[in-house]
């Protein structure tokens, strides 16, 4: 069976495929998000919602030889996109499949961990990051914006309510986030202060 027809056409594929940023290691929540939205508008999402169905027999009746190819359909287009967005390279670390529900559980399990060292790595740059005062404030402002943004598409946002500024720190403005709920904590004495994760020191600094 042809999975597709001429609504779906090679073509077609490749204009949706050339909307999708490839799969990286740290963009996994946007390329999945993007492909969900893709296979949605196509009404081609039905092989991600819904289980494989039973082999056909000559018993089968006719409601249930449509569906059948309509998960067919669905299922074989959705492949194609999701492996004609993934790089060579990561696609060989992926575990393979024939089933696109089963395909997607191995490619989120494969970034899952990746996904969490980044959100790490990233938080504590924030938490860290201090304004040098080369570049103005403005600059500065839009920096921890933009690792605010990235936190959020890695489900560890964090609000303007999470934010403390300390003023006394004219000459050099620290912007430190409360992230106790992710493992951080920090202790201040002697005019200085340590950042712990999980009460390993990742980073320290002066307050003076």
């Amino acid at each position: 069976m042809a999975c597709f027809d001429s609504a779906y056409s090679p073509a077609a594929i490749t204009g949706y495929l050339s909307s999708i940023k490839s799969l990286s290691g740290t963009n996994f929540r946007k390329w999945k998000e993007q492909i969900s939205i893709i296979l949605g508008v196509m009404d081609l999402d039905y092989a991600l919602r819904v289980d494989a169905p039973a082999a056909l027999t000559a018993e089968s009746s006719t409601e249930q030889k449509a569906a059948c190819e309509k998960w067919e359909r669905s299922n074989c287009i959705s492949l194609m996109i999701m492996k004609g967005s993934i790089t060579t390279a990561i696609r060989g670390a992926i575990p393979d499949s024939d089933n696109a529900k089963l395909y997607l559980a191995h490619i989120e399990e494969q970034f899952q961990d990746s996904s969490k060292a980044h959100a790490t790595t990233l938080s504590t740059k924030m938490v860290m990051l201090k304004y040098s005062g080369s570049n103005g404030v403005r600059e500065h402002i839009l920096r921890m914006n933009d690792m605010a943004s990235q936190l959020k598409g890695l489900d560890m946002g964090i609000s303007e309510v999470d934010t403390v500024y300390v003023p006394s720190m004219t000459s050099n403005i620290i912007s430190v986030s409360r992230l106790d709920a992710y493992g951080y904590s920090f202790k201040f004495e002697n005019k200085g202060f340590s950042l712990f994760l999980y009460s390993r020191v990742i980073g320290s600094g002066l307050l003076e």
